[in-house]
């Protein structure tokens, strides 16, 4: 962006001296500017990044293929799904947030934003009284349709796998006027997933992992960003790529498929034992389980910033099965 300010005032300097001719004239012109700029710099005048940031017209592409166009870094950002609000923070721009959704609750600093309601009830009318240059929302989230009528951008974005989280980090980042922000965050994610895999012991390494996501029971596939973690982890899966990131699954077919090891929340592991048919499942039998309490079940499930904080998480508790492993 500095770059585009130089150029402006080479451009400028060019003009006023056109009097000028031939090689003589060329490199005097040079020399003057070379002069402008070093005094412009000295006394604060040369444009900052920041400063030409906030005049930059800025397109990003959404998971609708829309092209969503502001005509400068979003200000003021309404956020309807914690992964995208937690994004938002991890970039530095907390502060920018004037609402969020009902479940939105990392970094403390957002529990005293206005709470906006959900996927299916968002409140479109507190959202238009506050003024947002964006609101980011899951494609799925219902209110889209209302809050374009209105004349409100809405950026869709709902990462479902790793390479997701990549995409959506940069285009937030492009939103917040920080174009490649998104993807250094995605390099210290993503070396904090490395460094947590090595933590693995290799006695656990490609166990068949059952991980829970709902009671129904819902659980995450190997094309999920949780599978994607779990293989990244070197971890088996028993739900595979073909069955969809997140599908609903007939309980006897997780007794049948007999996972080595069972993961979800505290509250869905204690529940596990009184279902129909599970209590044959030898990893409840044995313990070979991870139940995560609300907050570290939060980053895993949540596809934004904290994951690799997830990653170790898993990491922590295979190795606590390995010291108890048979």
């Amino acid at each position: 962006m500095q770059r585009e300010g130089v150029q402006g005032e080479n451009a400028q300097a060019a003009g006023s001296g056109s009097f000028l001719r031939g090689r003589r004239g060329a490199r005097f012109a040079a020399q003057a500017l070379a002069v402008v700029l070093i005094l412009a710099s000295v006394m604060g005048t040369v444009p900052a990044a920041s400063a030409l940031a906030a005049t930059t017209t800025i397109e990003v592409i959404d998971d609708r293929g829309h092209a969503v166009r502001l005509a400068a870094p979003a200000r003021r950002i309404v956020s309807l799904l914690p992964s995208l609000t937690e994004t938002v923070c991890a970039l530095g721009g907390c502060d920018r947030l004037v609402g969020v959704d009902r479940f939105s609750n990392w970094p403390a600093q957002v529990d005293k934003l206005p709470r906006l309601g959900g996927l299916e009830d968002a409140q479109v009318e507190r959202i238009v009284a506050l003024k947002p240059d964006v609101v980011l929302a899951a494609s799925s989230a219902r209110v889209i349709d209302r809050l374009e009528a209105l004349r409100i951008p809405v950026l869709a974005l709902e990462p479902k796998t790793l390479a997701d989280t990549r995409r959506v980090l940069e285009a937030v980042a492009r939103t917040l006027g920080q174009p490649g922000a998104g993807e250094d965050e995605w390099q210290r994610l993503s070396a904090r997933i490395d460094a947590a895999a090595r933590r693995v012991p290799p006695s656990v390494l490609g166990r068949k992992v059952y991980f829970e996501v709902s009671s129904a029971p819902h659980a995450a596939g190997e094309g999920s960003f949780v599978g994607d973690l779990l293989t990244r982890l070197g971890m088996g899966n028993i739900v595979p790529a073909s069955m969809g990131p997140f599908p609903k699954l007939n309980p006897e077919y997780v007794v049948r498929a007999q996972p080595q090891v069972v993961m979800g929340s505290e509250s869905a592991l204690r529940d596990m034992g009184r279902r129909p048919g599970w209590s044959a499942l030898v990893a409840l039998r044995d313990r070979r389980t991870c139940a995560f309490a609300p907050a570290a079940y939060d980053v895993l499930v949540r596809p934004g910033p904290r994951l690799g904080e997830g990653a170790e998480g898993i990491a922590d508790c295979l190795a606590s099965l390995d010291r108890g492993a048979p």
